[in-house]
């Protein structure tokens, strides 16, 4: 369970390094998202170390990284503005135990339902906000504290360094890959800017942007070790009214981590060509929520730019997650001065290099084709999740999807109809018998002009759910009022018990009925 090398195309100098390129990475991303929370820079820091270790020791993908996200920070908004950290802490603890118990009951598999049209739609709406959220990089404070764009020569120094940043990515690759490119192009630039007294903002500077004026100038990274300490909720840690305040807050962060995680662990399975275990990361997850709790962290999930930078720089196992973690703990305690000299521009050309990757030009494929459906879910889930949220946009999608789905098999359910030797209409069905459907089902029989005898063979057909069960029922109604006999073959024994007026027409063949479930309530 904790071994560290997974792969044979894993080793410990890839992982190390990548692993130190990602906690660069770390460090302005976790702030950001603290103050988007409304609470303290550490606490974003202390749950990007929590999250990365935890879940990289005992999650169930090699090579993801966790941490702070947006996503989870901007459910957390109102619970800390309205009742303060503390409940954040609870809430969080909470979230984790839901993670847990999902992993538990193995709810983590049915992330492989999401169609694929859902899945680029999330890939793509996830590159356009992190291309989104470097934008504001580009922004200052002017004399009277308010924001805006960058001009002139300080535009200029920033979209160079970006530029440089992005080519050392994209070119070194060409030449070597003993050290990864990422953390070339980082050390490279901070040299640079450095060496020749460039004027270039750095990872301090974005901190005291954040900070109000009168603690801009003690603004520092440098931090001590998280402590243990249950949270001390007013109404207190394990009240009702605790949980009737933290409970609504719990959930949602729980199923936005857990769509987001298992999301990003799909897509990294894909580029990978290898499986993660779906369950176990959900397991991860709420464990490493639930710590985060206890020791001061605003909580997280995967994190898909910053697991892509892991990918692309050659981590693989669990040691270049575990890496990143111990590594980022290390900036706060032992090397903050150095960290906050990192210029943001590395930060954002590595970001965009990320976008770049993380983007599915292939969807344009969809787009071009003939498939108009999938292409309405893509650029609905792309829009959703640009606009609102990641777990709103995949819902949406997946109940889109759903409903198209419908929609294109109602129709397909057909009858070949023939006479047998004894005189009998034989109604030879195939297709789905569901919701959807019913009303074709229906269309495809001439009770007043069919004989005495008629016979329904469902060989290649089956009844999905209690919509298909009260139309077969409806159809054996108008045959008894019209005084002629119906013959049903070939349904499944739950079908028959479920079958009410329809139940004496049934023809048992018990070598031969197929054995199959429907989805209906009427068995509980």
């Amino acid at each position: 369970m904790f071994n560290l090398i997974t792969k044979s195309d894993s080793n410990v100098k890839n992982d190390v390094l990548s692993g130190i390129t990602v906690a660069l990475a770390l460090v302005p991303e976790a702030v950001a998202f603290a103050f988007v929370a409304g609470v303290d820079p550490m606490v974003g820091l202390y749950a990007a170390f929590m999250m990365g270790l935890i879940t990289s020791a005992i999650g169930g993908r090699p090579g993801m990284i966790s941490g702070a996200t947006g996503a989870m920070a901007v459910v957390m908004v109102a619970l800390v503005a309205t009742h303060g950290v503390q409940y954040l802490f609870a809430a969080v603890i909470l979230a984790g135990i839901l993670q847990i118990l999902a992993g538990v009951f193995k709810l983590g598999k049915f992330i492989r339902l999401v169609p694929y049209p859902v899945m680029l739609g999330f890939v793509n709406g996830l590159a356009i906000v992190i291309f989104l959220a470097q934008m504001g990089q580009f922004k200052v404070l002017d004399s009277l504290g308010n924001s805006q764009w960058m001009q002139g020569e300080a535009l200029y120094i920033m979209l160079g360094l970006v530029a440089l940043t992005m080519a050392i990515i994209h070119f070194l690759p060409k030449i070597t890959t003993a050290v990864p490119a990422s953390l070339v192009a980082i050390l490279t630039v901070t040299g640079i800017v450095h060496g020749l007294d460039v004027e270039a903002r750095t990872v301090i500077d974005f901190v005291r942007d954040m900070l109000p004026e009168a603690e801009k100038a003690t603004a520092t990274l440098a931090g001590e070790l998280p402590s243990f300490a249950i949270p001390a909720p007013e109404t207190g840690f394990l009240s009702l009214e605790t949980l009737y305040i933290i409970l609504p807050t719990a959930v949602i962060l729980a199923l936005v981590g857990l769509i987001e995680s298992l999301l990003t662990l799909s897509l990294i399975d894909e580029l990978t060509d290898t499986r993660g275990s779906t369950n176990r990361e959900c397991i991860g997850q709420g464990v490493a929520n639930s710590v985060n709790g206890f020791f001061g962290g605003m909580g997280g999930c995967a994190m898909i730019g910053q697991s892509m930078i892991n990918i692309n720089s050659g981590g693989r196992g669990r040691l270049s997650g575990i890496t990143a973690a111990v590594v980022l703990l290390a900036f706060i305690l032992f090397l903050a001065p150095w960290i906050e000299l990192i210029p943001l521009a590395a930060l954002v050309g590595v970001m965009f290099m990320v976008v770049l990757g993380t983007f599915e030009w292939a969807s344009f494929r969809i787009l071009r084709g003939a498939n108009k459906e999938d292409a309405f879910v893509l650029i609905l889930v792309t829009g959703v999740t640009v606009i609102a949220d990641l777990a709103i946009a995949v819902i949406v999608g997946v109940i889109v999807s759903a409903l198209v789905f419908a929609w294109k098999h109602a129709s397909h359910i057909n009858a070949k109809t023939r006479i047998d030797e004894e005189g009998w209409k034989v109604y030879e069905l195939d297709g789905p018998l569901f919701f959807g459907s019913v009303s074709y089902f229906r269309d495809l029989f001439k009770v007043d002009q069919d004989p005495e005898h008629v016979v329904i063979e469902f060989k290649e057909s089956r009844i999905w759910d209690s919509s298909g069960i009260d139309a077969l029922d409806g159809l054996a109604d108008k045959y008894q009022k019209a005084g002629k006999k119906l013959h049903i073959r070939h349904i499944s024994p739950e079908c028959r018990s479920l079958l009410n007026k329809a139940q004496k027409f049934v023809e048992i063949n018990v070598n031969e009925d197929p054995r199959y479930k429907v989805a209906t309530d009427k068995l509980d």
